[in-house]
């Protein structure tokens, strides 16, 4: 008696990806509800099953789905904006400006759902995201009918989606609430990267994602730029900082992973941490070539990566295995290295382990999900086909076979694309809306290409100011007794310079665009000569984000770049309606008190004559941590003696604007 089941495909090239790489060259796969009941010979499954469709493959190549490892969905919305391009350019001049304009539930879900079709397509059925408003992301893709893992972006920058970092927190912690358990959407906490975190958030998250059991994604190690930071930062590359504050207690996936050596591959296969290569990403911004052959002799678990479609510009894993496989020959100079069947199954079981969902999907057999492709290997670019070495198929599908050639996908049971038709998707309809859309953005950054941010970044060496500040600012009117009172016990010093400041501000008809300052900073040393000269231009925001109380503000500056030529030039190239001079004498210590750090500023404001006024400062990164500094802030001024001096709310600037 045969058992019943819902579909039964048959005379198909069945590639398993298993641990053996069984093949069937007369296959067929039956298919039950969401998930595989029984993989093998045409003949064998027919006889022992009775289907409510059966499907003839007529001979196309039937496989796993492909796992997009890393990527981040929703900028297929902004690829092809800015290209060949330095990267602050690339980022602050197009990217960070359209994101904090555009990005927002709407504009998530309609490039989540143009990657999904894409993706189907292309014979995706998994891929690992991270970006904005994730919740929407998830909603996009399982409306679409595909797996994915969804990570919402933790950073120490306000973001689309959260003001401060509390609340991507609380947004993280809902999100992953409502969709832990979902049958397609693994939610996921994804801290962006340690250069862009800081440890007590990439903590938090490690605490989020073990308190849920979910997947945690993190960029790691992407660019030269980045470790060099880390070592001169840390003492030691970013592997050993991020493994010292306990991230690997999680499920790690890590991106890109391109400069790391032996040490850290082995830590990060003890830690079972899942890899995502990115070669097309890591080629087009020139980021170097990771090492994957050592990774997998190691052990790791990699999958493949397209990253985010404004960095590569598609979704095309048919081309990122390709590639894949290509970088590791050139790299290591051993046409041998990542031969095309260990490429592909980078591409489906290592990925879908990688994304610690090896038990789900990423190969055909029993009890895993139904998450299948047809791929037609018999069009003229795949021609002809040879049977003598049993990896030929798989070389057909790296070396020679197109995104193109996929026919049909299939996603938990669910068919999303049959014959090259979309089952889930309005493709015309998504295209309309994103070319709407498209002339939106132009609009926008035609409107702001001659703006003073737009002529900032083009001078090159531009950096955005990466955090929050508590600051208050009183009147001195006895800074000697300052200068004796952070003698006490209560502070320790790590640092006192001594500067003399001259700054130019520049002001424009238009408000809105900020106020630039040219600072000539002259470091002076115990013999009151100047020691060394830096200057540099930065571009401040008109308006304050926040109030503490007591006058404590909370608020960041925006852009800051080398200032390599005279303020002639800079007066004659930004062309400003008005300027301000303010030049004055600093005394900065570097404190900590009650293991905080705090920035002390005595400035006596020579030009004009405006007086001595002490500054205390603290960087933070989220609203609790910036009201117990504003509270030991005020405490500070008590123990400098100045707790009850005047209070002024305003900068040197905004004095003299008034």
């Amino acid at each position: 008696m045969t058992q019943k089941i819902d579909t039964l495909l048959i005379n198909a090239i069945v590639l398993t990806m298993d641990e053996k790489l069984t093949q069937y060259e007369n296959g067929a796969v039956a298919v039950n509800g969401d998930s595989i009941v029984a993989v093998g010979d045409k003949a064998r499954l027919k006889a022992q099953f009775s289907a409510a469709e059966t499907i003839d493959c007529g001979g196309k190549i039937l496989m796993p789905g492909l796992i997009n490892a890393h990527t981040h969905v929703p900028m297929t919305l902004v690829r092809g904006l800015a290209d060949d391009l330095r990267l602050d350019v690339w980022l602050m001049g197009y990217m960070l400006p359209v994101e904090r304009q555009f990005v927002s539930p709407e504009f998530v879900r309609l490039g989540t759902l143009i990657a999904c079709a894409e993706q189907i397509r292309s014979g995706v059925t998994t891929f690992n995201d991270m970006y904005y408003f994730e919740d929407d992301i998830a909603q996009a893709a399982a409306d679409a009918g595909m797996r994915a893992v969804c990570g919402e972006s933790i950073m120490k920058y306000p973001a689309p989606d959260a003001a401060s970092y509390d609340d991507s927190l609380a947004y993280a912690r809902e999100f992953i609430k409502k969709w832990k358990g979902h049958p397609l959407i693994t939610p996921a906490i994804a801290p962006h990267a340690p250069y862009s975190t800081n440890p007590e958030i990439i903590r938090a998250c490690v605490d989020l994602a073990k308190e849920f059991d979910v997947p945690l994604h993190i960029h790691i190690s992407e660019t030269a730029f980045e470790v060099e930071n880390m070592r001169k930062e840390q003492g030691m590359p970013v592997v050993p900082y991020v493994k010292k504050l306990g991230l690997f207690e999680a499920k790690v996936i890590a991106a890109h992973c391109v400069h790391i050596d032996t040490g850290e591959i082995r830590t990060l296969q003890h830690a079972n941490a899942g890899v995502a290569h990115n070669p097309s990403s890591n080629l087009k911004l020139a980021s170097g070539f990771a090492p994957v052959q050592k990774m997998l002799e190691d052990g790791l678990k990699v999958g493949i990566g397209t990253d985010g479609p404004a960095s590569n510009n598609d979704l095309d894993m048919f081309e990122e295995v390709r590639l894949a496989s290509f970088v590791a020959k050139a790299s290591s100079n051993d046409p041998t290295v990542l031969p095309a069947a260990e490429a592909l199954t980078m591409a489906t079981r290592l990925g879908a382990q990688a994304l610690h969902l090896g038990e789900v999907t990423g190969s055909l057999e029993v009890g895993k999900r139904a998450d299948l492709i047809l791929v037609d290997v018999n069009p003229l670019h795949n021609t002809p086909r040879f049977k003598r070495d049993p990896h030929n198929a798989y070389a057909q599908l790296v070396y020679a076979a197109k995104s193109t050639d996929v026919t049909d996908t299939m996603v938990n049971g669910k068919w999303l694309m049959r014959e090259r038709q979309l089952l889930t998707l309005n493709e015309a309809d998504l295209i309309v809306q994103a070319r709407e859309l498209a002339v939106q953005i132009d609009t926008f950054l035609t409107e702001r290409e001659q703006s003073v941010l737009s002529k900032l970044i083009a001078l090159g060496g531009s950096m955005e100011e990466e955090s929050f500040e508590v600051q208050v600012k009183v009147k001195a009117t006895e800074p000697n007794l300052v200068v004796q009172n952070l003698g006490r016990e209560e502070i320790q010093i790590n640092a006192h310079k001594h500067y003399r400041q001259f700054d130019e501000y520049f002001l424009f008809d238009n408000s809105a665009q900020g106020r630039l300052r040219y600072r000539e900073d002259s470091l002076i040393n115990a013999k009151g000569e100047i020691a060394s000269v830096r200057t540099r231009l930065t571009l401040l925001g008109a308006k304050r984000e926040g109030e503490m109380g007591r006058d404590v503000a909370l608020s960041r500056s925006r852009y800051l770049a080398p200032a390599v030529q005279s303020l002639r030039f800079y007066r004659e190239y930004f062309k400003p309606k008005t300027e301000i001079s303010v030049e004055k004498e600093r005394l900065r210590w570097h404190i900590q008190y009650k293991n905080t750090e705090f920035f002390i500023n005595l400035d006596t404001v020579k030009e004009p004559a405006l007086g001595t006024f002490l500054e205390v400062k603290s960087r933070t990164w989220s609203r609790k941590d910036a009201e117990y500094k504003a509270s030991l802030t005020q405490e500070l001024l008590d123990l400098l003696g100045v707790g009850g001096a005047e209070t002024v709310a305003q900068d040197y600037i905004e004095i003299l604007s008034a």
